[in-house]
C-alpha cells in the first residue's frame, strides 16, 4: 500500500541489576549483550530497510540499539528521544505521530509496560514484550494520522538464539 508505514517496537535487551546504578544508567547484562545482536540479525533478515531508529536515552536501550544496528547492512540514522524513557502508551503514541512521513520504516527502542500497551493501543491485540522482543506493526497512511486501533500487528516475539 502506497501510504503504509511500518513501526517496529524493540524492547531493550536484558539489563544488569547487580551494580546498583540508577535506572537510567543501568547497563546490559551478559545475556542482553547476546540478545541484542540476535534482534539485529532478525531485523536484517525480515525488513527491507529501516529509515530511522528512535531510542530511549536509557543506557540499556542505547546499547541494545548499537548492538542490533551493527548487524544491519545499512544502519539507519538514530536519534535519542527523552520522551521514550518510562513513557506510557499514549506518550509513545505521540512520539510516533510526530515522525516525519518520509520515514516509512521506524524502529522504536524502549521499555515496558509502555511498548506492550502501545501494541494494544494501536492494534487492539496483546503482544507480550519480554526483553529483546520485537513487534512489527503495519500502519496505514501518514504517521500523524495514526489512530488508536487502526494498525495491524504483523508479527511479534523474541528472535531465536
Amino acid at each position: 500500500m502506497e501510504g503504509e508505514r511500518t513501526l517496529v517496537l524493540l524492547r531493550h535487551a536484558k539489563s544488569d541489576w547487580s551494580g546498583g546504578e540508577p535506572d537510567l544508567a543501568r547497563p546490559l547484562a551478559k545475556r542482553g549483550r547476546r540478545q541484542a545482536p540476535e534482534a539485529g540479525r532478525w531485523l536484517a533478515e525480515h525488513l527491507d530497510g529501516i529509515d530511522l531508529a528512535v531510542v530511549s536515552p536509557a543506557t540499556r536501550a542505547r546499547s541494545t540499539w548499537a548492538l542490533a544496528a551493527a548487524e544491519l547492512d545499512v544502519a539507519p540514522s538514530a536519534r535519542v528521544d527523552e520522551r521514550v524513557y518510562a513513557a506510557s502508551d499514549r506518550e509513545l503514541h505521540a512520539v510516533v505521530r510526530d515522525l516525519a512521513d518520509d520515514c516509512r520504516t521506524v524502529v522504536l527502542v524502549g521499555h515496558n509496560p509502555g511498548l506492550e500497551d502501545l501494541v494494544l493501543l494501536l492494534t487492539g491485540e496483546w503482544a507480550p514484550m519480554p526483553t529483546s522482543s520485537i513487534a512489527v506493526i503495519d500502519a496505514p497512511g501518514p504517521w500523524s494520522s495514526l489512530g488508536e486501533g487502526r494498525a495491524t500487528l504483523r508479527t511479534s516475539g523474541r528472535p531465536p538464539g
